[in-house]
């Protein structure tokens, strides 16, 4: 086990070129961390600078003011703002504030208007410009997540198609952009996030130069600071349960921002169709049960239902009043904020 993570380029793999490389590179990093690197993404930088300047001048703004847009207001579609500790991980508050977004999907959408869970129009802060930014974005690393993906499969000796065909033609894509403030935290917030593990397929996460990302290995925690012109991937729950275990879904946190500067992150989560049933690929041995190492103390291979059975579950612990609205049906559809 190294002390560093490795960097993989996806380049063929968006481009259609040689993937044999790029897939073996994959493979040996699922095995090793969960956790790796990716250049050659195809997210221009001058977007991602873009996107970091609207975002600072979000998070600049009065509390009052960005609590014009709160999650309150998303409705099922779980989007919005939250103020600084008020994410948990484990029970305990993140010390971070952030935007959900995702996908926007229009208010007449099929989804949208059987109310389901997670999918909807995102709420807009009034900003010039940052609806634009966030759509770009969202597009251009979906791009490489589906190549990411082809990658994977190719890593597994699968089709390059195998999760396309089965789970990601019409993905659950979830954005968020995180705030770690520079200023103290109060004594009940440990850490910028806690331990956990990501719940879907793919996390693409942008940091900037900050850094404060820990993975945990075999070895113990190590850091995954910023890499310019790179992406960090890490595989959730659902490759685990895929794969049975062949590749882990890795726990990582977040530390304390003590930089005296604003860190921000922008991860987005590349998951499952919300009602696919996540099933095991055949042929692969079920490794060992880890649910006792795990930070939740769950195994992701004994859970039945849909993906968005599970998601609801985990997520409905990270926003408790609003996940118990939410699954009981008595959030109001989503609420336009002017």
């Amino acid at each position: 086990m190294t002390d560093s993570l490795p960097i993989i380029d996806i380049q063929p793999l968006l481009e259609g070129g040689d993937a044999s490389a790029p897939a073996a590179q994959i493979r040996a990093a699922c095995r090793a961390h969960g956790f790796f690197y990716i250049r050659g993404h195809g997210v221009e930088a001058a977007l991602i600078a873009e996107l970091e300047r609207l975002s600072r001048a979000f998070f600049a703004q009065p509390e009052a003011w960005k609590l014009q847009w709160p999650m309150s207001a998303g409705g099922p579609a779980w989007r919005g703002y939250f103020k600084a500790g008020g994410e948990l991980t484990s029970g305990l508050p993140d010390w971070k504030e952030g935007l959900y977004l995702g996908s926007e999907l229009a208010p007449e959408h099929a989804l949208v208007r059987a109310g389901t869970p997670l999918h909807g129009p995102n709420l807009w802060p009034d900003l010039p410009g940052l609806k634009e930014a966030v759509l770009a974005y969202i597009e251009a690393v979906s791009r490489a997540a589906h190549a990411l993906l082809r990658g994977i499969a190719l890593s597994l000796e699968l089709p390059a198609d195998y999760f396309d065909a089965r789970y990601t033609a019409d993905p659950l894509i979830l954005f968020r952009i995180f705030n770690y403030p520079s200023r103290p935290a109060p004594s009940v917030a440990q850490w910028g996030v806690g331990e956990h593990t990501d719940y879907g397929l793919l996390t693409l996460l942008y940091q900037d130069p900050t850094g404060g990302l820990q993975v945990k290995t075999p070895a113990g925690w190590i850091e995954a600071p910023p890499v310019p012109g790179t992406l960090v991937c890490n595989i959730g729950d659902m490759l685990d349960r895929m794969t049975r275990g062949y590749y882990r879904s890795t726990p990582h946190r977040v530390r304390l921002n003590s930089s005296g500067r604003d860190r921000l992150s922008f991860p987005l989560f590349f998951d499952p169709n919300f009602a696919a049933r996540v099933q095991p690929i055949e042929g692969i041995p079920a490794a060992a049960d880890d649910r006792a190492s795990r930070w939740d103390g769950a195994s992701v291979h004994a859970f039945e239902g849909s993906y968005g059975d599970y998601l609801m579950a985990k997520v409905g612990k990270v926003f408790p009043e609003l996940g118990q609205a939410v699954l009981a049906g008595t959030v109001p559809p989503s609420i336009p904020v002017v």
